[in-house]
This record gives C-alpha cells, structure tokens and sequence, in this order.
C-alpha cells in the first residue's frame, strides 16, 4: 500500500481572473481556475491554449549554432561525405536517431546510425563510437540526446578528421566541446525562447531548420512528428509552449497515420488505433522501446522505428516485445529481492534511504527497481550492481529532496556520476561501497523534512459528481496533451460509495472496479478504477462512505468509449479529520 499520502488542495486562483475568463470563454468556475493556474487568463490566450497552431513554433535558427549546423550538414549531403547519426539507447535518443535518420535519407544514401552499447560503452558518445566511425569511412557525427560534455571525443574525432554536430538538452558544464555546432536550448549563451525540449526535439529544430533554408515545404516534416510525441511523453519535459504544440501534432499523426515500426508497437500493445492517448506512450509504447536498450540494444528500436514495410516493423517489433516482457520479468524478480533485503536488514543502509547491492543483478533494470523502492518505502533509493569490475548502479528520490546533491558531496568516491534532482546514476570501485553508503545515508539523514517523507497528492478542485457534465468532459478533454507543467487535473469527491456493483479486478484480485454514487446525487453514477487499493474492498463492499481523489480519463475498448474516474487515493470516512 506504500505510506500514507496527504492531499494538499492547490491555492486558489485570483477569483476576478477566474470570474472574468469563465464569463469571456463560457465555461464553469472549475475550468476557468484551471486555465487561470496554467497562465491562461484571457480569451485569447485560451484560443491558443485549446487550439494548438503549428505557426506558432519557434524559428529554429533563434537557435544558437544553428546557422553553423546547416551550413555543415548541407556541405556533408551536397560533398556526398558520410554521415553517422549517433543517439543514446533510451526511448528519447532513439526516436531522436530515427528522426533525423528517416529525414535525412531523403537527400543522401551515404547515411548510417549508431547507438552505443548500454553494458559495454554506456552513456552517450563513446570512443568505441568515434572509432568505428573512423573505420568506416564517416565524416560527420551527429549526436542527438547527448554529447553536450563529450569534450574529450570531440577531442578524439577531430584528431580522426570527422567533424560533430552536438544536439543535446541536457544540461552543460563551463565549457563546451569545441564541435563545428553545438545545439543545447540549455546554453548560457543561446537566446532560444523555449529551453526544455527533448533531444529529439533538438534533432527536430536540426532537420526544421535544414528544411527552412532549402525550401523543403513544412508539411514534409509533419510524418516525423508521429517519433517527437513518443519522445517528449517518454523524456517527461514539460507539456507547454513548443512541446505543447509538437506533441498535439504528433499524437494526430501517431492516430491517423503512424509509421509502420510505431504502428507494430501499438499493435503489440493491444492498444487501440486512433485513440492513442500520452498516457498509451507513456505505459506501453515507451517502455518497450526502452526495453531494447536495457535487455539487448538500441539498434533493434532504431530499426524498428526508421522501417519503411510492414514485416521489417513486426519482425523488429516482436523482438522489442519479448524484450520487454524479458525486462518486466528481470524487473519483478529484482524488485522482489530487493524487498527481501529490506525486510530481512541485509541492506547497505535503510534509516534514511534505501541502498541495496547485488553483483548479479541486470544493470538494464535497477533504475526501475529504485523506482519501486521509493513507491514502497518513500524514502530516496539506490539500487547498485555490478559492471565492468566497478559497481554502479541508479539513485532516485522523493518529492522535493535533492539527491544529486547527496551523490555529489560523497563525489571523491565516485569514478563518475550524472543526473539530476529526482534521478541520478554513479559508478564507483567496490572497496568505497561502505563508506558511500555510510556517508550518503547521514547526509540525506541530516538534509530530509518529515514533510518530504510523507507523498502528497495535489489536488486542483473539489467537485461534486452533478458537475461533471457532458460540456465538463468535452473541455477538459481539450486540455490534453497531458504531462509534465500541464497535468491530468486532479479533484476530491467527498461522500461518496460503491452502488454494490463493486469488484475485485487484474491478477490476484489486486485492483478495484467501482460504480460510485455520492451522498445525496443518487443519479449521477460514474464509474472509477482504483490500482492496488483492494484492501479496501470489504469496507467498501459494507456500504461505507469514503472521500477520493482522482483524475478523469476516458477509456476506448473496442469501438466505444467511457468515462472513467482514476482514483489515486482514497481515505474512510473515519479518517477524515
């Protein structure tokens, strides 16, 4: 069941705003709070808020380097020279690499792809890369989705006599790898007004740009969208401005024509065609695309997404999967273990973060396995293993606390480490394990609130079930896409119980399916799903009353759709003080 959440409900709105915009847009109090909390105050503004433009895109040459960069690229395909495009093994450098590789053939057949190896080469831009573009004959390096602090290999390739575009969104350190062009919205230097694109977005700008200056109309780069939406949904960048607009383009390409490698995932999803939702990437399309990269290697989801027939896609597609469900096995055997350890005080620490070691364990998997760990204990977790004679090994962290921060003061332990607040991955030698857990464990002992140890759960609205109306549905439906900056909008019913059609749902009875009615609104039913709270079940099937917290999704199955209620969190009646 994990801790016990606290529901913190949002400050309100300034109510004049909310009043003015309800009255100009003709919606209710709720919504317009809702859009005054997004920024969206005026009737314009909600145009523009609901009715996403492509012209409202950024000029990709606001871009710093980006003049740089085409100048280059159009030397590389009028020159006929080699071009490698070169992106990490995740979901985001793999859509990013199928991106800009399924434009580019287009205008050269002199074109290849790379993806490191997860296990043999790591992160990013490797020597091994560099070296095998050497032996091969390319001239030019793309990297897309890494590359900002690949000072050194830019170094190596120069020597080599290749040349590198940078396209990254990470951030970068003081100085830069000295590329023929280094695209990084993230650069101190760069003017560009919309910082926080994925790296396929990057890539994107790269091919826009290229297409702006040689008269390539748009609507040639629309088919490319269809990769940007799995890539911005998977990465978690924010879901406004530019993503915004690039994400509701590409979810209608990905519904009314994807390409055949992304419609062999949705195929072996079991998802349903034309009514693919940011959540559908982000639950299913999404992981088994990273899946390829942890269980086996990048290059499948690359070949996978750049395929231009049905039977390359599902060949590519069925391997993708059976990785997947080799890494959800790897990942429950891992986590079950992990918890052992736990319970059993065979941990390297467990006071104030969770840190657990096993030399065996799959390196592919342990950043999904922290992941659980702070889902069970709500307390940061490091889950390490072992690698190349080193251990390392993810970190993740709770709501709030700092632990790229925890990592970097224990930093003359490491052999290396990367990341940021929420997600981290190190590496170091084995004789130093115990003093870093020592050590970390006190830090974050002496950093940690009581009030980031409890998970709270933000709600934007009390609502009565009488207010969700047909016309409620239908706007709130135009808020999506969903994500990071613009989320599901979260509401507490209060009072209300189980119509007695209530079951236990999914394997072992785990899950809840409810047809609730709230005090006092007896014809205003609706149905709600609630994951991994059957615990409550027999307080419920006893006719009590209970207060929820949820999300309002809509489900497809099979040609109709439904309106649903996705309870986060629910608390008795008795709880509630």
């Amino acid at each position: 069941m994990g801790k016990e959440c606290r529901w913190i409900l949002n400050d309100p709105a300034d109510p004049a705003k909310v009043e003015r915009l309800s009255a100009e847009v003709g919606i209710d109090r709720v919504l317009s709070e809702l859009l005054v909390k997004r920024g969206v105050e005026t009737f314009e503004q909600a145009r523009a808020f609901f009715r996403p433009n492509l012209k409202d895109l950024h000029d990709p040459f606001l871009m710093k380097d980006m003049d740089k960069a085409v100048e280059r690229l159009e030397k590389a395909v009028k020159g006929k020279e080699r071009i490698l495009v070169y992106g990490d093994y995740d979901v985001d450098g793999t859509t990013a690499v199928a991106l800009v590789y399924s434009f580019l053939r287009q205008f050269t057949d002199k074109l290849g792809f790379y993806v490191p190896d997860r296990y043999d080469e790591g992160y990013g831009v490797s020597f091994k890369g560099i070296d095998w573009a050497a032996g091969n004959g390319y001239n030019l390096i793309i990297t897309l989705d890494c590359g900002i602090k690949a000072i050194d290999k830019v170094e190596h390739a120069r020597a080599k006599g290749i040349d590198m575009i940078i396209c990254d969104h990470h951030l970068p350190e003081d100085s830069l790898p000295a590329a023929v062009a280094v695209l990084d919205p993230k650069r101190e230097d760069c003017n560009y007004p919309f910082d926080d694109l994925s790296g396929c977005g990057v890539g994107f700008k790269l091919v826009q740009a290229y297409a702006q200056k040689n008269g390539i109309p748009f609507e040639q780069l629309i088919p490319l969208l269809d990769l940007l939406v799995v890539s911005i949904s998977s990465d978690l960048v924010t879901m406004v401005g530019e993503n915004r607009v690039l994400a509701h383009f590409g979810l209608k390409q990905l519904n009314e024509n994807p390409r055949k490698g992304l419609l062999a995932m949705i195929t072996l999803s079991n998802l349903e065609p034309g009514h693919l939702t940011i959540d559908d990437i982000v639950f299913k399309i999404g992981p088994r695309i990273n899946a390829a990269g942890r269980m086996e290697s990048g290059q499948i989801a690359v070949e996978l997404l750049i395929a231009t027939d049905t039977a390359t896609a599902m060949e590519a597609g069925s391997k993708i999967n059976d990785n997947n469900n080799e890494r959800k096995s790897i990942d429950r055997e891992i986590t079950q273990e992990a918890l052992e350890m736990m319970e059993s005080g065979r941990c390297l620490a467990s006071e104030n973060t969770t840190i657990v070691y096993n030399p065996s364990w799959n390196k592919g998997v342990v950043g999904i396995v922290a992941s659980r760990l702070v889902e069970a204990y709500y307390k940061p977790a490091i889950v390490l293993t072992k690698s190349n004679g080193f251990v390392t090994g993810s970190a993740r962290s709770v709501q709030g606390f700092d632990l790229y921060e925890a990592i970097e003061s224990c930093a003359d332990l490491m052999e290396n480490f990367g990341g940021h607040v929420y997600a981290a991955g190190l590496t170091m030698k084995e004789e130093n394990l115990k003093e870093f857990s020592r050590r970390i464990d006190k830090f974050i002992g002496e950093k940690i609130s009581a009030e980031m140890l409890t998970p709270v759960i933000n709600v934007d609205a009390k609502l009565d079930f009488a207010q969700i109306s047909p016309k409620f549905i239908r706007i709130l439906k135009q808020f999506q896409p969903f994500g990071p900056g613009n989320g599901n909008p979260v509401f507490i019913t209060e009072d209300v119980y189980d119509s007695g059609n209530g079951r236990k749902v999914g394997a072992g009875g785990v899950h809840m399916k409810l047809d609730l009615i709230q005090e006092n609104q007896p014809y205003h039913q609706i149905a709600a799903i609630a994951f991994n709270m059957s615990s409550y079940y027999d307080h419920i099937k006893e006719g009590n009353p209970f207060d929820i917290c949820y999300s309002i999704v809509e489900n497809y199955y099979r040609g109709s759709s439904t309106i649903q209620l996705r309870i986060k969190d629910l608390k008795e009646r008795e709880d509630i003080i």
